[in-house]
């Protein structure tokens, strides 16, 4: 299935009253692949972001996604309970807000081993074995396996989020903003994490990003976004070092003259 897309969105329209957050947005993404989505607030990334993942239903479009097995499906057709056992294994989701992506309630390993329980592992050596290999694949204390998210960093917390995203070894992870609110030297440390991640696991990723440094290291190809519409699209360094669309070169300028 290599010659075959991963994700193929056709048409992909979503509005908010009189305003049109998405409209007519289509790309395909293939395994192993990273596509960078950038623009202003307001732009619609996060927008296309959460109508692939399900949590908002799109007016208009198709989303659809090639299983292990091959089948294709439409993700914004599919039956819920469908979907989040999706959620739950082929799919990932990493937020901005590492909170919104851990249980605080619960311990490291907790978090790292829920998402193997939900899809089907018993034995409790097993899994704390599993989130144990996961702590140390995102450089976190192998001893602090039994601590609260709480007790952790924002930058601890956002790899372990990571962990817990990626330890039942999705085929596509969605990330909105991944190092969004950390300090400069904590992005840039985290930044080369995840670009090792996604490689070794051969993922393929959606990047959610306003800042054209990250979606220079992460991605592969760029998609620019104003009003809801892709404006231009190409390989990443293309896009960024020679920008074609004037909102595009606008983005860019700003970063130089900052």
């Amino acid at each position: 299935m290599k010659d075959q897309p991963l994700l193929d969105v056709e048409g992909l329209t979503k509005r908010f009253g009189d305003r049109t957050a998405c409209q007519g947005v289509s790309f395909a993404l293939w395994p192993g692949e990273v596509l960078g989505i950038v623009g202003e607030s307001g732009s619609g990334k996060t927008t296309l972001l959460n109508l692939v993942a399900g949590r908002l239903a799109p007016e208009a479009g198709t989303i659809c996604f090639r299983l292990g097995a091959g089948r294709v499906v439409d993700l914004a057709r599919l039956p819920e309970t469908e979907r989040r056992r999706l959620l739950r294994g082929e799919i990932g989701f990493v937020h901005q807000n590492p909170r919104d992506g851990l249980r605080l309630t619960v311990s490291a390993g907790a978090n790292i081993g829920e998402p193997l329980m939900a899809a089907g592992a018993r034995h409790y050596g097993t899994i704390r074995n599993a989130a144990r290999a996961w702590l140390q694949r995102v450089e976190m204390e192998e001893g602090r396996i039994d601590d609260l998210p709480t007790t952790f960093s924002g930058g601890m917390q956002q790899r372990l989020q990571i962990a817990r995203a990626l330890v039942s070894e999705p085929r596509l992870v969605l990330m909105d903003e991944p190092t969004g609110g950390l300090d400069v030297s904590v992005q840039a440390k985290l930044l080369d994490l995840l670009r090792r991640l996604v490689a070794d696991l051969h993922i393929a990723a959606v990047v959610v990003t306003h800042d054209l440094g990250v979606a220079r290291l992460l991605a592969h190809r760029l998609m620019v976004m104003q009003r809801g519409a892709v404006v231009e699209s190409g390989v990443t360094d293309q896009v960024l070092d020679d920008p074609q669309h004037p909102y595009t070169q606008l983005l860019v300028s700003s970063v130089l003259a900052a």
